[in-house]
C-alpha cells in the first residue's frame, strides 16, 4: 500500500489517471479539462507515470506532438478510481466550497455526457451562461454527429439553445443533488430557444456517471 500512494497518492495523479481512462491522451487535452494544474506540474506527473509503466509516451501517427497510453498496468487501475469516484460521492461531495467549484470541469464534463443520439439530426449548438461568474461566463458546444466542441468564445453559429444558471445550481444537477425538472421549474436554470430541446432536456443532459450514487448517512454539507 504505501508503495502503491508514493506512486498514485497525488490529486493530480489521480486526475490524470481518471482522464486517460476516459480517454484524454494529449497534453493540451488534459490542460483543458484539468485547467487548475500547471503545465510544470503536468509535465512531471506524466514523466513519473512513465517512469513507473502507467503509461507509454508514443508520437502522434502522422502529426506533431504526443500521446499518452495507459499500459497494462495503467489500464489495472480502473477499478480503483472508479471506487475512489464512489468513495467521495458518498462521503466527500458535501464538503464542496464555492472556491472549489471548477466551471472548466464542469462544463468539460458535460461535454462528454450529452448524448447525441437525443439530438436532432445535424449541427445544435448550445451556450451555458453562468450569471455568478466574471471569467468564462459563457461557453458554446457545437455538436455534429459524434464530433463535440467546447469553447469559450463566440463561434458565430446560430445558438439552438440558451442555458442560464449559476455555477451550483449546474454542479448540484450535474452531480444529482437537484432534480432537472424541479430546477427548470423554480427557473433556477431558464432556457430559451428550441422547444424540441427543451422539451428533451433531461434525455440529452445526461448527468453524471455517478448521480446515481447517494451521499452517505451522517455526512456534513460544508456550506451549512
Amino acid at each position: 500500500m504505501a508503495k502503491a500512494t508514493e506512486i498514485l497518492g497525488d490529486k493530480w495523479t489521480m486526475l490524470i489517471l481518471r482522464e486517460l481512462l476516459l480517454g484524454t491522451c494529449r497534453f493540451n487535452e488534459f490542460q483543458r479539462s484539468m485547467s487548475r494544474i500547471s503545465p510544470t506540474v503536468l509535465n512531471t506527473r506524466l514523466k513519473m507515470l512513465e517512469q513507473n509503466g502507467v503509461i507509454i509516451k508514443k508520437r502522434q501517427s502522422g502529426k506533431k506532438g504526443y500521446e499518452y497510453r495507459l499500459t497494462a498496468m495503467g489500464k489495472e487501475l480502473e477499478p480503483v478510481v472508479d471506487n475512489l469516484a464512489v468513495w467521495g460521492m458518498r462521503w466527500a461531495r458535501g464538503q464542496m466550497t464555492d472556491e472549489e467549484l471548477d466551471v472548466e470541469l464542469l462544463m468539460w464534463d458535460i461535454r462528454r455526457r450529452i448524448d447525441s443520439n437525443k439530438l436532432p439530426d445535424g449541427e445544435t449548438v448550445f451556450c451555458f451562461t453562468f450569471s455568478d461568474l466574471d471569467t468564462y461566463k459563457s461557453w458554446w458546444l457545437v455538436l455534429d454527429g459524434e464530433e463535440v466542441d467546447l469553447c469559450t468564445e463566440d463561434t458565430g453559429k446560430d445558438v439552438d439553445l440558451y442555458v442560464s444558471t449559476d455555477l451550483r445550481t449546474l454542479a448540484e444537477v450535474w452531480e444529482g443533488d437537484r432534480d432537472l425538472k424541479a430546477a427548470l421549474g423554480e427557473e433556477k436554470i431558464v432556457t430559451i430557444g428550441s422547444a424540441h430541446l427543451i422539451r428533451t432536456m433531461s434525455a440529452w443532459f445526461q448527468l453524471s456517471a455517478y448521480a446515481h450514487i447517494r451521499p452517505a448517512a451522517g455526512t456534513t454539507d460544508a456550506r451549512s
